[in-house]
């Protein structure tokens, strides 16, 4: 399940339906991303994440078909916020549902380091000397670099 919103998600309630009259379900792992207020040296006051509706949809599809290809996956749960978000708040929820924990922690980790690298999203970050974009993190390509098969 994919769903890219502004508002906010309750986490609890989210994996609930996720895994809701699915008894093969084994294991569940899950990611919280939140908004920080700090990035590396510079203070940040609020982000504001862009995206295109309908791209972005379509490639969350695909990274998480992808999931589906690699792992034995009972469900998948993506959710990603636009929008202006402050500190502490929640950006994303990505979810995996196995019969097999590893299965659920691999595809987990597995989607979260695609969506950093390969979903559509353009963040602004608010900080104390104006807005500025974000840049593309090579920390970020080398945790997906690992996922690429040959």
């Amino acid at each position: 399940m994919i769903r890219v919103q502004r508002e906010d998600f309750d986490v609890g309630a989210e994996l609930e339906a996720l895994t809701r009259g699915k008894t093969g379900i084994g294991g569940v792992t899950s990611f919280i991303g939140l908004v920080r207020d700090i990035a590396g040296e510079r203070r940040i006051g609020a982000m504001t994440l862009e995206h295109y509706p309908g791209m972005t949809e379509r490639r969350l599809a695909e990274i998480e078909a992808e999931a589906h290809r690699r792992w034995p996956l009972d469900a998948v749960l993506i959710i990603h916020r636009y929008g202006r978000l402050e500190p502490g708040e929640r950006i994303v929820l990505v979810a995996a549902a196995s019969a097999h924990r590893q299965a659920a922690f691999d595809a987990c980790q597995f989607l979260i380091d695609w969506l950093k690298t390969q979903a559509p999203f353009w963040k602004l970050e608010e900080t104390p000397d104006g807005p500025r974009w974000v840049d593309a993190q090579a920390s970020d390509d080398a945790a997906a670099a690992r996922w690429i098969k040959d």
